[in-house]
């Protein structure tokens, strides 16, 4: 497979991070009032995870801005876009190996499904590595460099 291949078109890869973002920060305005309005044990975990769902929501507005950046075809889109790319293809894979320890160490009545646990990781994070990686390639490939003004 060469690099060439990897390329996607860019108002695809403005309108797919966009709309994900969107989704992603619409989904967490909804979990955090699902939380806030389930007493005080929603209130009390929501009171843990305060810093990580605000640096959450920070990567998530980091994938709109550069979303919309590349649809403008503003240089700083670009570079937005490429530093949150860089961020999930640290994020996911981290965030799996974390879930997958969790269940290894939670207290089940019935075994754990391990086959299915971790085709359920493979299936969520191989898309999300390629396609930020099929990103990543495209935004520095020279058309995307000349599109965005050379930078």
């Amino acid at each position: 497979m060469s690099v060439e291949s990897l390329q996607l078109p860019l108002a695809l890869i403005g309108w797919l991070f966009t709309l994900v973002s969107i989704a992603a920060l619409a989904l967490s305005v909804v979990l955090i009032g699902a939380l806030l309005k389930s007493g005080a044990h929603g209130q009390r975990m929501l009171s843990y995870s305060f810093v990580n769902d605000f640096v959450l929501a920070g990567i998530w507005v980091l994938g709109l801005a550069g979303g919309i950046g590349v649809l403008k075809l503003a240089p700083w889109g670009r570079y937005l876009l490429e530093l949150f790319c860089w961020a999930l293809i640290v994020l996911a894979p981290l965030s799996a190996a974390t879930r997958m320890y969790a269940l290894k160490q939670g207290e089940h009545d019935a075994p754990v499904n391990w086959l299915g646990a971790i085709a359920g990781v493979i299936l969520v994070i191989v898309p999300i590595l390629v396609i930020c990686a099929a990103t990543i390639v495209t935004l520095r490939s020279p058309e995307a460099q000349r599109l965005f003004g050379g930078n």
